[in-house]
């Protein structure tokens, strides 16, 4: 590529591409509107399809000496601790020996101080908040600063400022659920099955998803999503919800439930969104990453994972190519079907996990005793099989 890349964002997919495209000499630099890099989020899942790409950038082994692999995924319904499937992930080896990676639990802000760790100095620039956009490459800073680049990325998530400059009518829509987020150490979950284990617990109107984390697994990860009011997602970020949400919603499931809600204050509510398909994902030298371009309900595990497949690829066509336009296109293509493929699935799932005891939830829970628990097509799928080196040339 003739020319340099700004990444408005320093979030996973961000920080993903950015390393991407160092690494095939293109010269890059992130914008953070934050004074540092801090944890948002709490934790997040990694699967084999967004592993195998950093495992080419050199960084899997240290990811898994500050993560845990899950033992099994556990499917459980919501009154008792009685498992609906069980499937091996890190018992015996098959997960990683199938898909050539491992499934990994790890807390937010250390996989972004491995990602940052590994850029060169000068290449992420914090407190430098975007404030105005051109489609001609051209950024202000909130301090005033102008800086033009060949290549403008939005990776600026769910609540992108420069997806307006692409589809100015598009608007990420709250699903009527929100989720709630903890860290509790195990040894504060005494009735807690399988602690090392990620597990869904599925019940009428809620579900709770946990997975340990960290070098030893002394802590579990948890997101408890509810259905939730419309005034909810009233904006754009976390917001306080009447103290005892949590506690009274899942009063009456599981004693590992209720002890795992309980063992920590309530948490602020994220409001879940879905983005209804973008008319385009660039405009002029404008391209969209990650969220920015189609956040997605995390019941597949798969927004992180989505941005790593879309930063590798967009590097690879960037790289092997002078003509960004040309890039963008293939990029466009390439990550638009899979996106969506990911984003309906899903919200199919949001809908199955809150189901009431009936014929439904039998069927459901049915259904998941012959499922492949791993979607093979998401997690199997190579990203980068139509744009490696050998296969895209300028």
């Amino acid at each position: 590529m003739d020319g340099s890349v700004a990444i408005v964002g320093a979030g996973i997919g961000g920080l993903t591409l950015a390393l991407s495209l160092h690494a095939r000499g293109v010269p890059v630099t992130v914008y953070e509107r934050a004074a540092e890099l801090r944890e948002v989020g709490a934790a997040v899942a990694l699967s084999a399809n967004g592993l195998r790409p950093i495992d080419e950038l050199g960084l899997l082994g240290e990811l898994e000496a500050v993560a845990t692999q899950p033992t099994e995924l556990i499917h459980r319904g919501w009154r008792t601790h009685d498992r609906v499937t069980a499937f091996p992930v890190g018992l015996d080896g098959s997960y990683r020996e199938r898909f050539g990676a491992p499934y990994l639990g790890i807390h937010r802000a250390e996989f972004q101080r491995v990602l940052s760790g590994a850029c060169p100095p000068g290449m992420i620039r914090l407190s430098s908040e975007v404030v105005s956009a051109d489609r001609d490459g051209t950024l202000t800073l909130a301090s005033g600063e102008t800086v033009t680049a060949s290549v403008v990325v939005g990776a600026d998530g769910v609540h992108s400022g420069l997806r307006s400059l692409v589809d100015p009518a598009a608007a990420p829509a709250y699903t009527g659920t929100s989720g709630f987020r903890g860290i509790v150490p195990v040894s504060s979950l005494p009735s807690l099955p399988d602690p090392g284990a990620i597990q869904f617990w599925m019940g009428p109107d809620a579900h709770l998803l946990h997975y340990a984390i960290g070098p030893d697994g002394g802590d579990v990860n948890f997101l408890a999503v509810l259905e939730g009011p419309a005034q909810w997602a009233a904006g754009p970020g976390p917001a306080e919800a009447e103290p005892g949400t949590l506690a009274r919603a899942f009063a009456g499931w599981a004693p590992a439930v209720r002890e795992m809600v309980e063992a920590v204050p309530q948490s602020a509510h994220w409001p879940l969104y879905t983005l209804p398909p973008l008319s385009r994902w660039t405009a002029g030298r404008v391209v969209l990453l990650g969220d920015a371009a189609h956040t997605m309900l995390p019941h597949h595990g798969q927004g992180a994972n989505q941005s790593i497949e879309d930063a590798v690829v967009l590097a690879d066509l960037l790289a092997a190519s002078d003509d960004h336009v040309r890039a963008f296109a293939l990029y466009e293509r390439i990550r638009r079907y899979r996106t969506r493929q990911v984003q309906r699935s899903s919200l199919v799932t949001s809908e199955l996990l809150h189901l009431p005891d009936g014929p439904r939830s039998a069927a459901r829970d049915e259904k998941l005793a012959g499922l492949d628990p791993w979607l093979a097509w998401i997690h199997g799928t190579d990203p980068r099989a139509q744009t490696r080196p050998a296969v895209v040339t300028a």
